[in-house]
């Protein structure tokens, strides 16, 4: 039988030679294999397929081993694309205690954030603080100069217009850090002002949308690198980024939009002909950003806690009336974290569901069968087995000795 490319092949071996069996990490450098590897015997049946290569080594490729990834889970592909009409049933939410306590429920605002770039967790504690809690539910908190989180109300001194009762149009938060925070938490301790109320906008559909109908425009922002900068009496950051970060396939995966903080002076090097070009481009993209249709309106209510993807949605707020001096009536507290951890944590619980998924279809198939001509199950036999083994106080094969447990605990602003 024909083999696929040996190299690609013996590079992903899996067996325990090959890769650490517990994080799956490869032990040898792919430089440790001999020139002019090939396969010396071969053989593949229901099971999969086993190579015998020139240097000695035996490899088994279980079924389905090679199975093509999906799409990245940052792209554009793996998103559902929305306008705020997709939402006139309601809003991705959850009940925080719910979230908290039903695995299934977590699951589902986490998928949520991917998919659809934000969830609501409705019925958090509206304390000081506890918006780091929802971020430790699910990873890391990213501190930044503004602290591990930040108070969004009006300040006397205002070091950035989110601290102010001034609208704020849909924006990208801190697009002036390498790397940008990648998920942004606001948390309603109190709004009980006039006005106040928060927007989103899918920066993704905005960006779909651009390259359907300006395909020029839309290749203009891809790549041309924009400058942003924020500086105060203790901080300057800047980054260079295009508006629009396409992968190396030209799929959308990133949007940094945020013309408050654009330093586009920086832009001289490029010709009269480029910045018309630039500027046209730019212009037409915050137009179509600010469709009534795209943007998504609602209010947070005390004990509501925003989770926003902030490489993709554009948040906003309209402007609201202090209900006193110091516009105490308005207060959400904020703190970044990182999609990376959001993703982890939700591939390890659908993990769990899998398992759980796999065992219920074992009893319910083979489990029901006749355990060897008795009255009962295979099943009934192996929890009957379980229960005793446990009344005799039998440790489950993988229960680690005690000299080898570990415990751990887990342990910002332009916001809206």
């Amino acid at each position: 039988m024909s083999v696929p490319h040996p190299y690609w092949l013996r590079d992903n071996c899996p067996c325990a030679d090959c890769r650490d069996p517990r994080g799956g990490q490869k032990l040898f450098r792919i430089g440790d294999l001999p020139d002019g590897l090939t396969a010396v015997e071969t053989a593949e049946d229901a099971a999969g397929l086993t190579v015998r290569w020139s240097d000695g080594h035996r490899s088994h490729y279980p079924a389905g081993w090679d199975a093509p990834a999906g799409p990245d889970e940052r792209t554009e592909h793996a998103k559902r694309l929305w306008q705020a009409a997709d939402f006139a049933r309601g809003l991705p939410e959850a009940d925080w205690a719910a979230y908290l306590a039903d695995p299934e429920e977590r699951t589902a605002v986490l998928a949520a954030v991917l998919r659809s770039g934000f969830a609501l967790l409705r019925g958090v504690p509206a304390e000081e603080r506890r918006v780091l809690r929802v971020a430790r539910s699910f990873g890391y908190v990213r501190e930044t100069n503004y602290g591990e989180l930040f108070d969004v109300r009006v300040e006397p001194d205002p070091a950035n217009l989110a601290f102010t009762s001034a609208a704020i149009a849909p924006h990208t938060d801190n697009p002036y850090r390498d790397p940008v925070p990648t998920l942004q938490l606001l948390h309603c301790l109190r709004n009980d002002c006039a006005g106040g109320d928060s927007g989103l906008v899918d920066g993704f559909r905005a960006a779909a949308l651009l390259r359907e109908q300006d395909p020029a425009a839309f290749a203009v922002l891809a790549r041309t690198p924009v400058p942003f900068r924020y500086r105060d009496r203790g901080t300057e950051l800047t980054a260079e980024r295009p508006l629009i970060g396409l992968d190396p396939r030209g799929a959308i995966r990133e949007v940094r939009f945020n013309d408050r903080s654009t330093r586009t002076a920086a832009l001289s090097a490029l010709d009269p002909a480029e910045l018309d070009a630039f500027y046209a481009a730019y212009r037409r993209f915050a137009a179509i950003v600010l469709r009534p249709e795209l943007r998504l309106d609602f209010r947070l209510a005390p004990g509501d806690c925003l989770v926003l993807d902030n490489t993709r949605l554009l948040h906003a707020r309209t402007a609201f009336e202090p209900g006193d001096g110091t516009g105490g009536h308005r207060h959400l507290q904020g703190c970044y974290a990182d999609l990376d951890s959001l993703s982890s944590t939700l591939a390890v619980l659908r993990r769990g569901t899998a398992v759980l998924d796999e065992l219920e279809a074992l009893f319910e198939g083979e489990g029901s069968g006749e355990y060897l001509g008795e009255a009962v199950t295979l099943a009934a036999h192996m929890l009957q087995a379980a229960a005793l083994a446990r009344a005799a106080g039998a440790r489950p094969p993988w229960w680690p000795p005690p000299c080898c447990t570990t415990s751990a605990t887990s342990g910002a602003a332009g916001g809206s």
